[in-house]
């Protein structure tokens, strides 16, 4: 898989990118992230991007033409799965849309800063626009990183145990189990003892009827869905 970002500040993008399973992906060859500055593609002599709405008010406005020559360039090279904006009334990222989007070969993302991007930018030139959640963020930089984590995580032979991205939390619309690892007793706090009962079968059971009351108490609209 390849994501190529588009962005104002690539180097936010150095920590996120630099360690854990992201860094595992790249190493491994199974994704490629390439980070495009959108000032290089202003033919503005101060490399300018921005500039004010025509409606007045406050906030400055992405300009649509240093964003449709970087995409245009992009797409020169090779073809794209989607051209997603990262944006505050876009889609609601959760695990199916991650699962769905981890098929795709090509990803171009899209930051948004100031006010917002010239909405013929979104009419035109984007194909899906994602949020993060309900709040907003001073750029879309952070947007991007999760969404590109959500993704490459779930690339078969990213994880050492793949069967470990089915278990997640979300994957079949509810929270994971609690979980324990040594010692069995901790000032007398103690594992539940028919996870040390060997007995699969049971312990699934226990897992599922754990993961289902977990939900109803801290996630229920998870259950609506």
């Amino acid at each position: 898989m390849r994501i190529d970002i588009i962005t104002l500040f690539p180097e936010m993008f150095e920590g996120p990118f630099s360690h854990s399973i992201v860094k595992r992906a790249i190493e491994k060859g199974l994704a490629e992230i390439h980070l495009h500055q959108l000032r290089d593609y202003s033919t503005d002599k101060h490399k300018r991007v921005d500039d004010y709405a025509f409606s007045g008010g406050a906030g400055m406005v992405m300009m649509i033409e240093p964003v449709a020559r970087c995409i245009a360039a992009l797409k020169a090279e090779r073809g794209y799965d989607a051209v997603i904006y990262t944006s505050p009334d876009g889609q609601l990222l959760d695990q199916p849309l991650a699962n769905r989007l981890s098929g795709f070969n090509n990803l171009i993302l899209l930051c948004g800063h100031y006010k917002g991007v010239d909405e013929r930018i979104r009419e035109h030139l984007v194909t899906m626009e994602i949020s993060i959640g309900n709040y907003v963020l001073s750029g879309g930089e952070l947007a991007a990183a999760v969404i590109s984590d959500s993704i490459i995580r779930l690339i078969p032979g990213v994880l050492t145990d793949e069967s470990s991205a089915l278990s997640d939390s979300f994957q079949n619309n509810l929270v994971s189990p609690p979980v324990y690892t040594r010692p069995r007793d901790f000032n007398g706090w103690v594992v539940p003892e028919i996870l040390l009962s060997g007995n699969e079968r049971i312990i699934e059971e226990w897992k599922y009827n754990q993961s289902v009351e977990r939900t109803k108490i801290r996630r229920p609209e998870l259950l609506n869905d």
